[in-house]
């Protein structure tokens, strides 16, 4: 079974030559294009520099071209580390001190970041002509425009170098999008990535036939490991765009013919309801894809079907069920199971002691497709003594190995001695008639912490003592909130550059909401 990028381009373009790669509004690749297009840009890259272990970030909106450009280097043996094109200055170089990263290639704007202005402005770097070489980057080696790579020698140089990388090199180094704290930098193998998109591939409906819409940006492992490195392991078809937008996301459903449409439930809701919907034949979408945009009759029950559980550790998903089956009715609600090669286990959060089933505590996972390590961290601070890695999370497994989960475990917090689970406090005021959906935190008060929350509802507005009261029916007394802040939409809930809520700044709101 091929454990590299290398042996798995080589593969598809002998098995799928013809067959469609990778596919934007703009373009599209075939696996045997796939595989000559990258050998000449990694040939270049040999000849510019880039050597096995050579750490080369890439700051690209999605398309076919970030395709390429990340599979050539990979192939070869270099070190991947996609960076958020959502990035600031500031933040772009911290990620790029703290992977070492030796290369740069960066487009030169994008939705109004233009990132090698940026740097050379908040490195104080005034010459538009110089190196970016300065204290603050001292690995970094050179900076190319994505649009001026190295041009390849002409004599392929890739065959030889592939052969020497091994399922056990590093492949790529993803930074976290946490709500709090500074991202991690999480490196992954070739064998642990690989086999951990592997490991996933049935319980998301992905087989060699599957034509896949995967919106999600390509510097997460949402989006590279759920949606490149996905269609290179199963011999699909990835459809992409760089911006998408209700209409031309819809034609681009319906030209490509996409059997599986993965993603955001608010984008799906979103092109759900736009207007060009009616008049645009989807009917090539099948079960597994989300609900919004399959037919009425083929809608699963709500809480039936597995919510996908993962994070960048694990290279994404390590726990779901088959997508297009429901579960027993027991596990409705939870993330599904484990996937093969990932061991979970419930230890208490204080003691670090494993826990019975039904019982809430922190999720622990191990395996060969968990992370490899963290940039500058030790084994010692990231693993256990027997090899599991804390994730943050909390959950409980049931008697029958179903996970079901219960928020993060930083976000937990106790009232009168007592603990609170924010995504448990949540989950049960979403039930509320009314309410959209519901933020909670902690808030500081003058004798202890209080339950606050952030209500989104719906246009039948519930007052106040209303929801209070429907709260008091649904949960415990200390955990009913005492803070409540109303807002009009999804849109006024702080969030920070990735997209997750911002728990500080909903701290603050409702610090503020709180004040007599």
């Amino acid at each position: 079974m091929p454990d590299t990028v290398d042996d798995l381009v080589r593969l598809h373009a002998g098995a799928h030559s013809a067959k469609p790669m990778v596919i934007d509004s703009d373009c599209r690749l075939g696996y045997r294009e796939l595989d000559c297009s990258t050998a000449d840009l990694a040939s270049a890259f040999i000849d510019a520099g880039v050597s096995k272990g050579t750490r080369v970030g890439l700051v690209m909106p999605n398309g076919v071209r970030w395709v390429q450009i990340a599979i050539a280097l990979t192939r070869i043996g270099a070190v991947l580390v996609p960076l958020s094109t959502l990035l600031r200055a500031p933040e772009l170089v911290a990620q790029l001190r703290t992977a070492s990263v030796q290369f740069l290639i960066t487009v030169e704007e994008f939705r109004g970041h233009r990132y090698v202005d940026d740097l050379r402005s908040v490195l104080d770097v005034d010459d538009p002509t110089a190196p970016l070489h300065c204290p603050e980057l001292p690995a970094l080696r050179q900076v190319w425009p994505a649009d001026q790579l190295p041009k390849s020698p002409g004599v392929s140089t890739v065959d030889a170098v592939a052969a020497t990388v091994t399922p056990s090199d590093p492949m790529v180094i993803m930074f976290t999008s946490g709500s709090s704290g500074a991202p991690k930098g999480v490196v992954h193998s070739h064998g642990s990535a690989l086999g951990a998109v592997r490991s996933g591939l049935a319980s998301r409906c992905i087989d060699s036939e599957t034509r896949l819409y995967l919106p999600m940006p390509f510097f997460w492992v949402g989006g590279f490991g759920s949606g490149v490195l996905s269609a290179l392991v199963a011999g699909a078809t990835l459809v992409t765009e760089e911006i998408p937008q209700p209409d031309t996301t819809l034609r681009l459903l319906e030209r490509e013919r996409v059997t599986l449409f993965r993603g955001w439930p608010d984008q799906a809701e979103a092109l759900a309801r736009h207007p060009s919907r009616t008049e645009t034949d989807l009917s090539a979408l099948r079960p597994g894809s989300l609900d919004a945009l399959l037919p009425v009759g083929r809608r699963a029950q709500p809480g039936s079907r597995a919510t996908l559980f993962g994070m960048t550790e694990a290279f994404g998903p390590y726990c779901g069920y088959p997508a297009d089956t429901d579960m027993p009715h027991s596990a409705w609600g939870s993330c599904g199971k484990p996937f093969p090669g990932t061991e979970v286990r419930i230890t208490d959060p204080d003691s670090g002691r494993p826990v019975p089933a039904e019982t809430v505590g922190m999720i622990e996972i191990r395996g060969p497709h968990t992370l490899r390590g963290i940039c500058r961290r030790t084994r010692e601070d990231v693993f256990t003594a027997d090899g599991f890695y804390p994730t943050g999370d909390l959950g409980r497994l049931d008697d029958d190995g179903f996970l079901f989960y219960h928020g993060r475990s930083d976000d937990m917090f106790k009232v009168s001695g007592a603990t609170v689970y924010p995504g448990e406090v949540e989950r049960a005021l979403r039930t509320i008639d009314g309410v959209e959906n519901a933020f909670v935190t902690n808030v500081p008060g003058t004798s202890g912490e209080r339950v606050g929350v952030a209500v989104v509802c719906s246009a039948r507005t519930p007052a106040a003592e209303e929801l209070r009261s429907s709260a008091r029916a649904l949960l415990s007394a200390f955990k009913v909130p005492t803070v409540w802040l109303m807002l009009g939409s999804d849109d006024d809930v702080p969030r920070g550059g990735t997209g997750k809520v911002d728990v500080r700044r909903l701290r603050d709101m409702l610090i503020e909401a709180g004040r007599p």
